[in-house]
């Protein structure tokens, strides 16, 4: 794909309806000054003096902040936050972004919100420093009536929009949005609107997830499909295929530095080198990035091969950007696509 062909491809995100399904969450930085330092006079410990904080939506607000980035028309978040301060934060962030509709995010008294808290330590002319996380998670089952308004949602939606991805992010089962009963209604959405594309996502498992595009990386399609790890790529691109004619609907394989594989329900398959390093990279929020830039090429016609070289690019850009789970836009795509 040249960049003729990407502007022809990129110019139609702008009248494209997607809805971002699953698991919101917040990704909260706390920026550390090592050079501030104290010592606890209480407990004796060193003090971690936090000079800023910066916040922004991650997980599947991750994927809806690449879509906002690539100028997709109109995005719809489907998902929940809770009554608390995480919460205002997430809704507060997620409305500043342009083409978002909170119409049906919902804020619950009876969840959590999903909070991955980051604290990073920055010195001068260094990258930033990562140190151990705090995460805050929903550790019992998503309440029935919460499930019942998320299905209502996404019924809702199925007829409105170009594209809807699902993304899976929590740990547990039937703690976060795409529950089996949420699983079960798509299935039934699917067969209601064959046409329609549902990319889906989930750190967990794909395994029994209804005939739908799936995006996954190797270990995954590992586990999903009881083979060893270490397959060759000729045998990972011969699974993927099996895969997507088994859904009849494409797979998409991130192999971190083997590229990405696509294939198609009738065998067909493509795949795409990673673009070479260009600094210190940081993978967090990659693969996000490939699942939006998957759906959007898709929704505006691209082939299997434009949509994986798309992803491919975006990936490139966003883990070389450090301290942040970062985005591609349509103009850095277009500038690195001159190196493909």
């Amino acid at each position: 794909m040249n960049q003729a062909r990407w502007q022809e491809l990129s110019a139609g995100y702008g009248k494209l309806r997607v809805a971002v399904v699953g698991d919101f969450c917040l990704d909260r930085y706390l920026e550390i000054d090592p050079q501030r330092e104290e010592t606890s006079i209480e407990t004796g410990l060193a003090v971690h003096n936090v000079v800023n904080v910066r916040s922004q939506p991650g997980a599947a607000g991750t994927i809806l902040n690449n879509l906002v980035a690539l100028g997709i028309g109109e995005i719809f978040a489907v998902g929940f936050c809770g009554e608390d301060g995480e919460g205002y934060e997430l809704r507060r962030s997620l409305a500043a972004r342009a083409s978002v509709k909170l119409d049906y995010f919902v804020v619950s008294e009876l969840r959590r919100t999903f909070t991955y808290c980051k604290p990073l330590v920055l010195r001068p002319a260094q990258a930033p420093q990562e140190l151990n996380r705090l995460d805050s998670k929903n550790w019992s089952p998503t309440p029935v009536s919460l499930q019942e308004q998320l299905i209502a949602s996404v019924r809702s939606l199925a007829g409105k929009v170009d594209a809807i991805i699902l993304m899976d992010q929590v740990d547990l089962p039937e703690t976060g949005v795409v529950t089996s009963a949420f699983l079960s209604a798509i299935g039934e959405l699917a067969r209601k609107f064959p046409q329609r594309l549902v990319m889906a996502d989930s750190r967990r498992s794909l395994r029994g997830y209804p005939p739908v595009c799936l995006k996954m990386n190797a270990a995954e399609l590992s586990t999903m499909t009881e083979t060893p790890p270490s397959l060759g790529l000729d045998e990972l691109r011969k699974l993927a295929a099996e895969l997507a004619r088994a859904q009849q609907h494409p797979v998409f394989v991130t192999l971190s530095e083997r590229g990405m594989i696509g294939a198609a329900p009738d065998g067909a398959t493509t795949h795409q080198n990673p673009l070479p390093l260009r600094g210190e990279i940081d993978i967090v929020g990659a693969g996000d990035a490939v699942t939006a830039n998957l759906t959007a090429a898709l929704a505006a016609g691209a082939s299997l091969a434009e949509a994986v070289m798309a992803a491919n690019v975006a990936a490139s850009l966003v883990i070389h950007q450090l301290g942040t789970t970062g985005t591609a836009t349509r103009e850095q795509i277009a500038r690195l696509l001159t190196v493909c």
